[in-house]
């Protein structure tokens, strides 16, 4: 099994780094494959609402200009993500929206690739704002029809300069239980493979209320 955490933060290895490390040191140490994949630092067009990923049903993006159709790819042979982004003025952070918004788009409008795989959502911030920003991740994994894993408190981990995190002893905490957590869901979901048969997907319903 494998996870693949979304860096969304434009430092490579800045706190939002720091803390999927967190987590994934919880999954390599259950024999779980993780790996990070860092995209904030990106030039990541944001969605047009074409709809031409929809049309074509080739699970791509029609904007070429960046890497999202590969990062599709790498996403959809996962069992886990884990999508980390920094605040930026109490919301996501712009590049890793961007990404976001195409990545769950194409996935919906093609069979919605990212059903029932287990997800998380981590935020790192400086002070304040990272509630909402960890609602705002959250939106997209249940978008996804995705399988929530928690942890004992919110996903939120406090820290200003790259590795201050480590000093916040209650998100370390909450980083590391995540990572138990992410691995008893990927189990359970595997042992039961075989005997559990999962709800099969549905035609979505589309309700318009303006008359």
């Amino acid at each position: 099994m494998k996870v693949i955490a979304i860096n969304g933060s434009p430092k490579k290895e800045g706190n939002t780094f720091h803390a999927l490390t967190m987590v994934g040191d919880e999954l390599l140490a259950n024999g779980i494959e993780f790996e990070i994949l860092h995209v904030g630092h990106k030039l990541i067009h944001g969605c047009l609402a074409c709809g031409k990923c929809a049309d074509n049903q080739d699970e791509k993006c029609s904007i070429r200009t960046d890497d999202l159709n590969q990062w599709i790819q790498i996403i959809k042979a996962a069992d886990g993500i884990i999508l980390g982004s920094p605040v930026h003025v109490s919301g996501i952070a712009g590049t890793m929206k961007c990404f976001l918004d195409r990545v769950f788009y194409v996935s919906r409008a093609n069979g919605n690739l990212l059903r029932h795989k287990v997800a998380a959502a981590v935020v790192a911030v400086r002070r304040t704002g990272g509630s909402a920003t960890l609602d705002s991740l959250n939106h997209f994994i249940t978008y996804g029809e995705m399988l929530v894993a928690t942890s004992i408190y919110w996903n939120v981990i406090h820290g200003r300069t790259p590795n201050e995190v480590s000093q916040d002893g209650e998100g370390v905490q909450t980083m590391h239980i995540l990572g138990k957590n992410i691995c008893w869901l990927l189990k359970m979901k595997e042992a039961t493979a075989g005997t559990i048969q999962p709800p099969l997907p549905e035609k979505k319903v589309i309700t318009n209320f303006i008359r």
